[in-house]
């Protein structure tokens, strides 16, 4: 079938169950030939195919709410709304986003990037449809993974006590982004294998409304129905909550999946209907993969599965270099345990994990938990390091502040990912953690320009009893010279001081490697300075900075708001100190997806033009 011919889904409406089953076969073909091109949410995907042609069969979008939790797995449900001649595009910059946007679609109805927020949007749903006056189902998708996260588990208990009519479907693939850990998940897997009471229940319906005896007959069973529920089936937490439960299901069994989604429409309370799939399902090393490492992709051979881009030797992704550093590290100091939320992969410390397993602990899809579980940690003499993407370090906030920094206990926060991550777009941008943390007191935050001086951050970082956040980007970093660790004092330092400079440039991360480069090989006459600490400023550098009366240009590439630049000028409004100071980085907007090198281009804050700028003050063409 022509995909790309589809407008909207009404046209499964007619289909049979064998023609939608073709009609699956196509989206997964062209979701791996498609995905292999671009990159994006792969595994995840795959998994969904025929439980998303069902729920559209079913249902009536965008009349019935239907949406994912956590939204990269609506590739097909962007297909079936009429996005397939753009897939093209996807996450490319201008192009289709890899989650759902309500820009895009009438058929979009909620927005998430991050883990859990589909059951508070159901109920938030429900009660204003039944507040209007309407009528629509609302039909969320939510993963084991996320179900076992704090704000899924307060959005049931309240679902429970408001039994507003919603179809929950509880996607069970026991992944999240790798295998899932924690007591649910057990109690997931006896729900999985336990005898379907609601087949048996459904054959009686079906006979017993034949007539009108049999319809007396089943209406009057009700307490029979209930008790025998109760020895046939365990809802699990499911029922705790006192909520209907169907299931489990076959999630790849259309004709399955069509009939129970039909049952669930009956339903005038909220019911789960717990359906069964396995995550990459019909690509080969998708199915095989238990890492993770399919869940999100950069482009690949189809054939092969290798992805087209290979990291050159002598070098490692910037979470591997702080994994294996810490790892490094723990075998030195028993004190030394690992924490992280659902990220072990992600973050590499998966050979931490081997190496060290009675000190490693996947926390789940928690971040709340898992800063509060490592301020106890710390209190109780331990040094726990906690890997958690920049993006997702905001769901811990307070516990940051209320439970580590409040009580300035040494937790080593890792926060990966941090700065502008491409195509994942807005909700995945590292760019907020550093005007979030700094103004909390007793906090230690940084970001080093190179693998040395990771290292040297993290050994330092062990040395001393307080809070101390260590910020660092996606992608490679040099690590083919390697210096033994280092406690290094908390100050800037000078990269490129000429004999009579025309204007300072404050910069941090491996930017600073990049505006060296470029100023040595142009014989700038510009003083670098690496800004490797935003907490606690370098006070005496910047007293030093005013002093020389030169114009300053502090290149950022986060939000300008509480960044390094606001720091500078907070400090030298309350010192009466005099700067010229012009900033780069983002505004006040939240910044889409594509090519970061486009994204910061399109913010003003790319080193073509700050090279541009640093040539108009220093009155000479750069290369």
């Amino acid at each position: 079938m022509d995909l790309t011919a589809i407008s909207n889904p009404e046209f499964l409406k007619g289909k049979s169950v064998s023609e939608l089953t073709l009609l699956a076969y196509d989206i997964r073909q062209f979701l791996i030939s498609s995905i292999a091109k671009t990159g994006g949410h792969l595994a995840s995907n795959l998994g969904v195919v025929e439980l998303t042609i069902a729920m559209h069969y079913v249902f009536d979008s965008p009349k019935d709410k239907l949406f994912f939790d956590v939204g990269h797995q609506c590739y097909t449900h962007k297909i079936l709304t009429g996005r397939a001649g753009q897939f093209d595009t996807l996450r490319q910059y201008g192009g289709i986003a890899g989650f759902e946007k309500r820009k895009e679609s009438e058929h979009d109805v909620w927005e998430a990037g991050h883990s859990s927020t589909a059951l508070s949007a159901a109920l938030g749903m429900a009660v204003a449809r039944d507040l209007r006056n309407e009528d629509y189902y609302i039909v969320p998708v939510i993963g084991d993974g996320a179900m076992g996260s704090g704000e899924s588990l307060e959005a049931l208990n309240q679902i429970g006590s408001e039994r507003r009519k919603m179809v929950i479907i509880f996607n069970d693939n026991n992944m999240s982004i790798s295998s899932n850990v924690g007591a649910l998940t057990r109690g997931f897997a006896r729900l999985r294998s336990a005898t379907s009471y609601n087949n048996l229940k459904t054959s009686m319906k079906q006979s017993l409304n034949r007539s009108d005896f049999g319809r007396v007959v089943y209406h009057g069973m009700k307490n029979v129905k209930d008790a025998f529920r109760e020895s046939v089936i365990d809802s699990g937490i499911f029922g705790e909550f006192n909520l209907e439960y169907l299931g489990p299901v076959d999630g790849h069994n259309l004709r399955d999946l069509i009939r129970v989604l039909t049952v669930a429409k009956e339903h005038d309370r909220p019911v789960v209907v717990h359906v069964i799939t396995q995550k990459g399902r019909g690509y080969a090393p998708c199915e095989r993969d238990l890492k993770g490492s399919w869940h999100g992709v950069g482009p690949f051979d189809r054939d092969t599965g290798k992805p087209l881009h290979e990291i050159p030797e002598g070098y490692k992704t910037w979470s591997a270099c702080i994994a294996d550093t810490m790892e490094e590290l723990a075998g030195k100091d028993e004190r030394i345990v690992a924490l992280t939320p659902a990220m072990m992969y992600g973050s590499a410390l998966n050979h931490f994990f081997a190496k060290y397993p009675e000190r490693s602990f996947d926390c789940g899809i928690a971040e709340e938990h898992t800063l509060t579980f490592a301020a106890s940690l710390a209190n109780s003499g331990m040094r726990p390091f906690v890997s958690v993407y920049s993006s997702f370090l905001q769901r811990a906030y307070d516990q940051i502040n209320h439970d580590v920094c409040r009580m300035d206990l040494p937790v080593l926060i890792g926060i990966d990912r941090a700065g502008l991550v491409g195509s994942d777009g807005e909700t995945h941008h590292g760019i907020f953690d550093i005007g979030i943390l700094r103004p909390i007191p007793n906090l230690i935050l940084a970001q080093p320009k190179d693998a040395n001086e990771a290292r040297n951050l993290l050994y330092t970082a062990l040395k001393q009893d307080h809070p101390f956040a260590i910020r660092y980007p996606r992608g490679e970093v040099d690590c083919s010279n390697l210096e033994e660790m280092k406690e290094i004092p908390f100050t800037w330092t000078v990269e490129t001081d000429p004999a009579d400079p025309k204007c300072i440039v404050l910069a941090y991360g491996p930017d600073v490697l990049s505006i060296q480069n470029k100023i040595e090989v142009n014989g700038l006459p510009v003083r670098l300075i690496n800004c490797r600490f935003f907490k606690p400023l370098d006070e005496a550098m910047i007293q030093s900075i005013a002093a020389s009366k030169l114009p300053v240009l502090v290149y950022e590439t986060d939000v300008k708001a509480g960044g390094l630049a606001s720091a500078i000028l907070e400090y030298s409004n309350d010192h009466q100190l005099k700067l010229e100071v012009k900033r780069y980085g983002i505004g006040d907007s939240f910044v889409p997806h594509g090519a970061a090198n486009l994204l910061k281009k399109d913010e003003q804050c790319d080193l073509s033009t700050l090279y541009e700028d640093i040539a108009k003050v220093c009155e000479q063409s750069i290369i």
